[in-house]
């Protein structure tokens, strides 16, 4: 602790240690020849699958044991519950395939780290495609699992809840994902980790927190998208009018508010734009 906890203090550490990555390019077609590639296609894939399994599981069954005869308002998990899989499980993916592809599991967070110029736009279009067979698969599977309960129960669809508008649904989508995008920046600051290097935050605690909080607020509004491919997934399995109607609002609400955190993180918080100024005046 003593070396770590000093050079923080002290200001030690190197410029070496606060630089960032070099920005990926925007087309790199060197990545489709390596296996590196194709690894972390599998493994988004698998995640989001496991991911929309356990989750869409656990809202079907909360919604059968809370509409049984004789379930009081306590029956099932509740929204809490809800919350907490869903935060639950981001937090144990991302930490198991952080170090493959980078532990998306999102397309909202894929756009968001492209338009950073964290991930190429050929890995950026193959990350969503990939993380959406998966959300549809892993819905797929509760069907095949339990096809009564999951037709009679919505299907663990995102849908805009009765008494809000359009409006306020694609607000909550905007801020709820935001919220997302930006502590997936903040907790993957290659800056913050050299700087508070002492300190043992694990990068996926705060990211499946957010999402949890984010749930917490935005259930009772839209089901809780901010994951383009958890309500594409769902709506293709359930396939009602309901959730295609309202399926734009869960592409469009969490696009905007990935972008908003890119720019926010990259522009204001870590000043890209003067720095970019600056170099473009160094080069004149």
């Amino acid at each position: 602790m003593g070396k770590d906890v000093e050079g923080a203090e002290q200001g030690e550490y190197s410029a070496k240690d606060y630089q960032d990555p070099p920005p990926a390019p925007l087309i790199d077609p060197e990545e489709l020849t390596k296996w590196s590639f194709y690894r972390a296609l599998i493994a988004e894939f698998i995640a989001t699958l496991l991911f929309l399994y356990i989750t869409v599981l656990t809202v079907i069954g909360y919604k059968v044991q809370s509409t049984a005869p004789g379930a009081d308002d306590c029956a099932g998990v509740g929204i809490l519950g809800i919350a907490w899989a869903f935060g639950g499980m981001i937090f144990i993916l991302v930490y198991c395939t952080a170090g493959i592809s980078g532990g998306h599991i999102n397309p909202a967070v894929t756009f968001g780290l492209f338009l950073a110029r964290k991930v190429s736009l050929i890995r950026a279009v193959l990350y969503m495609v990939a993380q959406c067979l998966g959300a549809i698969c892993g819905v797929g599977l509760v069907k095949g699992f339990q096809k009564t309960h999951y037709n009679q129960n919505g299907g663990g669809a995102n849908e805009l809840a009765q008494g809000y508008n359009k409006g306020v649904g694609l607000g909550a989508e905007i801020i709820g994902t935001f919220v997302l995008v930006y502590t997936v920046f903040s907790a993957t600051d290659p800056k913050r980790s050299a700087r508070d290097s002492h300190v043992p935050v694990l990068a996926p605690l705060p990211i499946g927190f957010a999402v949890f909080m984010v749930h917490l607020a935005t259930i009772p509004i839209t089901g809780t998208g901010i994951n383009p491919a958890r309500s594409f997934g769902a709506a293709v399995i359930y396939n009602q009018d309901k959730a295609w109607d309202d399926q734009w609002i869960f592409w469009v609400g969490p696009f905007i508010g990935a972008a908003i955190a890119a720019f926010y993180h990259q522009f204001i918080l870590r000043a890209g734009a003067i720095k970019a100024l600056g170099s473009f005046r160094s080069n004149a």
